[in-house]
């Protein structure tokens, strides 16, 4: 389930220095992680960004996810 998740989040090349992106999408994982923990909940985020949709979500925390544990195998 994890990799369909995953299929959601692409890195490309040029676009916003190279950060992963939802879908292509001009906004990064980080961009949404910061959303969230600055208190913003995911149906205000969806309001602000129509263009994402709530599948999004559950594709940012398995990267975000992949992403720490490979660094605290480090």
């Amino acid at each position: 389930m994890e990799s369909r998740e995953l299929e959601r989040i692409a890195i490309v090349p040029g676009q916003r220095s190279d950060q992963p992106c939802i879908r292509g999408l001009r906004v990064t994982v980080w961009d949404v992680l910061d959303m969230l923990a600055a208190g913003s909940s995911e149906d205000e985020i969806l309001s602000e960004y129509p263009y994402l949709e709530r599948e999004d979500f559950p594709a940012v925390y398995a990267y975000a996810s992949r992403v720490g544990r490979e660094r605290s195998v480090r």
